[in-house]
């Protein structure tokens, strides 16, 4: 299932890079960061957990873009059906895809933290260990659930697709975990590891919720 799934997220990476979704991720989170720099007085920093918090919200806009070119290019295509009928479990799909999201979510953060660094006066003052074990702990649950929200959204009537958006309080804990770290990091302050222990949870959570729901929701009936 592995090598299947890999082939999938290669196949997915190379048609992305560069594309329409990965695009506007990234232009989206620049603008946020950017309107959001404004609100602060001139020469004065944005708190770190308003900082925080901006970065995971341009990375939570960024994720929705990203997962849903993901699975609209099999539907541009109306290659579903053909994918669908590989030999290959749909959790290969699931897993093809949400490794897919994570790189391109992570090559979008690589634009967003400097520009966090930049726009908003941060400095990542704290352990050198805490925001990249955050980043990789919160981005593997936000890729999880929102390669189940991307098979929500597609192939579906306009009514059965809002399912997508009772998806989004469920990002809540990982949000609010990438934002509690990230903001000890900017005020160099020791991690609070307790959130690293949730955002584990959430990663094993929302992974087994993936395995299982997944080739229901994405083999359904239109």
């Amino acid at each position: 299932m592995l090598s299947r799934a890999w082939v999938i997220a290669l196949k997915d990476l190379r048609l992305s890079v560069g594309g329409q979704g990965l695009v506007q991720a990234v232009l989206l989170g620049l603008l946020l960061i950017f309107l959001f720099s404004l609100s602060r007085p001139a020469g004065e920093p944005v708190p770190p957990q308003s900082a925080a918090a901006i970065f995971w919200l341009a990375s939570a806009f960024g994720l929705v873009l990203v997962v849903n070119d993901l699975f609209s290019l099999e539907e541009a295509n109306g290659a579903r059906l053909g994918l669908l009928s590989a030999p290959v479990p749909p959790q290969s799909v699931w897993l093809g895809k949400a490794l897919a999201g994570f790189c391109l979510l992570l090559l979008s953060q690589a634009v967003f933290l400097p520009a966090s660094v930049v726009f908003l006066g941060q400095d990542l003052a704290g352990p050198g260990w805490v925001a990249p074990v955050t980043l990789l702990a919160a981005d593997l649950g936000l890729v999880a659930l929102g390669a189940l929200l991307g098979a929500l959204s597609q192939g579906q009537a306009a009514r059965e697709s809002l399912l997508s958006v009772i998806l989004f309080p469920l990002l809540l804990p990982v949000l609010l975990g990438g934002i509690k770290l990230f903001a000890q990091a900017f005020a160099g302050q020791e991690p609070e590891t307790a959130w690293l222990g949730i955002l584990g949870a959430f990663d094993a959570l929302f992974a087994g919720a993936g395995l299982i729901l997944f080739p229901f929701v994405y083999t359904g009936e239109e």
